[in-house]
């Protein structure tokens, strides 16, 4: 595949995360694929972090291995990336700062030096300055024109104007000319490839993805990585009409939203592992009133705070197993922010239609990488029915809101019409709202009601099994090797199947969007002729692959588990993949 790769590196604080959006806004507008990984430590100041950028004219799904243009704002980070560096590869730095053993550059790689903070002191004694020249460099470097890429970097100001921009626009003018004067562009430099594509994190399409499903209400307590979900909520609030509140913990958060969508509107809230262990006993409170609620869990390494800024897939047991007792639930888990959008709508449609929680299955390298998005694929127009059913009397012409029915959804009605009253507790209840914990002796009715309850609600997992997405299988029917992977982890299973189509090898993915409930004739229909599996999670324990087990009864005798809080990277997966074909 064509592609080029580029990563910068430096010291929390430095400006990465800005170079990246700008290397990101670029290749898009070019009308170039791209997948973005912003990799940073939980510091504020100090500590490395480096953003690489992949593009491509065809669609990437992970952030590829090795890079071909590096960028290194400090020693440290030419000493973690020059390894990386590919045949043809460039690291530029400025020998002002620091200085590169011409021994460890990789052979057939070479060294740019570009005087960065020289180029800065033109304009302005602030050092920040000098990233703006580092770029200019990367752009001609990488085959981006100057022209898109200082529009780029004016627009990453947003509202600043005057001569903060002009510097930045003009400084990336000379980077750019002293790598023309000094270097050539790289081997794998992009062309432009076609009209400008939409660039997005999984949590922008999640949020505008609830926004197009008619979410109008959003508590959250800010909790990395699932944080971007609000400050998107908050700064598009007015024009998609949701009314965002930041709580003050998640426990209020989740009660909020719970509160909201009682109260007549579609509601949601987001965190991730921590703040989600602290809202299981209200998801539960959900799942017994009937409420319908959209949780995104947007998962981090753990147990406890674990590794902040790093992911994995550690929460499946976790959001399997929330709440005491059992009541139905979804757990859906895109892969790429298309699915991601797609999901979030599905998430408030699940959820409305058996009025029950969903979760929305995400971590922090889904949360927080870019990635581009076709126009066509985001159809803002999503039609968002009647958020109640038409209450129909029961045989004593009451509301009867708990009402026993084949499907176990029962009618549905706004709170404090006349007539149409209910009450909605916690605790168990009967048809018609009324309490029946207090279990009296000599009276079996209650214990029957109880069952019969019971035996309503878990009903609702029929339903969700035939209205949500079932597994799906990508690549030949017939194969040497199937992958089974969810979430994200699924973007370089792809990548890594391209890599084993040129060394001949055939295989074939499936994967979950619905990890909850199991879809299990599906599940068998795919999954039991292959010839042989390989299991790909981002967890310790394969929870995945355990759950299917339980469900299916089928056995993943060959897996690929990371839980180091790196993402996956193509090659790996390739080389375990191998090993596998190769029988061992």
């Amino acid at each position: 595949m064509p592609e080029i790769l580029v990563r910068a590196g430096g010291q929390a604080g430095d400006g990465i995360a800005s170079i990246g959006e700008t290397l990101a806004k670029s290749f898009a507008r070019m009308g170039l694929h791209l997948f973005g990984l912003n990799a940073y430590q939980s510091v504020i100041r100090g500590g490395h972090v480096w953003f690489q950028a992949r593009a491509s004219p065809e669609r990437v799904y992970s952030q590829g291995d090795g890079c071909d243009v590096l960028y290194a704002l400090d020693a440290n980070t030419a000493e973690v990336h020059l390894p990386t560096l590919r045949q043809g590869g460039v690291v530029v730095y400025d020998p002002e700062k620091f200085k590169i053993d011409p021994a460890r550059i990789p052979v057939g790689a070479t060294a740019l030096e570009v005087p960065t903070l020289a180029l800065a002191r033109k304009y302005t004694p602030q050092s920040i300055l000098q990233n703006a020249a580092g770029m200019g460099a990367l752009a001609y470097l990488s085959g981006i024109p100057l022209p898109l890429f200082q529009q780029a970097i004016s627009d990453s100001f947003g509202r600043k104007k005057g001569e903060v921009v002009d510097w930045n626009v003009q400084c990336a003018a000379d980077g750019y000319a002293h790598a023309k004067a000094n270097g050539s562009p790289n081997l794998h430099a992009a062309s432009p490839a076609g009209e400008p594509k939409l660039l997005m994190t999984g949590n922008q399409a999640i949020a505008l993805g609830a926004a197009a499903a008619g979410c109008k209400f959003l508590a959250q307590y800010p909790m990395t990585p699932a944080s971007t979900i609000m400050h998107w909520m908050a700064a598009h609030s007015r024009e998609a009409g949701v009314v965002v509140k930041q709580a003050e913990d998640e426990l209020a958060a989740i009660h909020m939203a719970i509160g909201a969508s009682y109260g007549g509107v579609r509601a949601m809230t987001a965190t991730s592992g921590g703040g989600f262990s602290l809202m299981v006993e209200a998801l539960g409170m959900a799942g017994m009133c009937e409420i319908p609620l959209v949780v995104v869990e947007s998962q981090r390494a753990g147990p406890s705070t674990g590794l902040p800024t790093k992911t994995e897939q550690g929460d499946l047991a976790l959001m399997l197993g929330a709440g005491q007792g059992e009541f139905p639930r979804a757990i859906l888990a895109p892969s790429h922010p298309v699915e991601a959008y797609h999901a979030a709508i599905q998430a408030f449609a699940l959820a409305e239609a058996w009025q029950t929680p969903v979760l929305l299955a995400s971590d922090l390298h889904l949360s927080e990488s870019y990635a581009t998005v076709d126009r066509s694929e985001i159809d803002l127009n999503v039609p968002v029915p009647s958020l109640y059913l038409n209450p129909t009397n029961g045989s004593a012409g009451e509301y009867l809101r708990y009402r026993y029915t084949e499907t176990g959804v029962s009618p549905r009605s706004l709170p404090g019409q006349r007539g149409l009253q209910w009450i909605a507790a916690s605790d168990e209840h009967d048809e018609k709202g009324h309490l029946i914990s207090d279990v009296r002796s000599g009276i079996p009715l209650w214990v029957e009601e109880r069952s019969k309850m019971m035996r309503k609600r878990m009903h609702k997992l029929e339903g969700l099994a035939l209205d949500s997405a079932p597994p799906v299988r990508e690549g030949p029917e017939a194969a040497d090797l199937t992958f089974v992977a969810w979430g994200s982890t699924i973007g370089a299973v792809r990548d890594a199947r391209e890599i084993l189509r040129g060394k001949g090898k055939a295989t074939n993915l499936v994967h979950f969007p619905t990890v909850y409930p199991v879809h299990v004739p599906q599940t068998l229909a795919l999954l039991e002729p292959a010839k042989r599996t390989l299991l790909v999670e981002a967890n310790y324990s394969g929870q995945l692959g355990r759950l299917l087990r339980t469900e299916t009864g089928l056995v993943f005798p060959n897996r690929l588990l990371k839980y180091d809080g790196e993402p996956f990277y193509p090659m790996e997966i390739v080389a375990r993949a191998l090993e596998v074909l190769r029988g061992g």
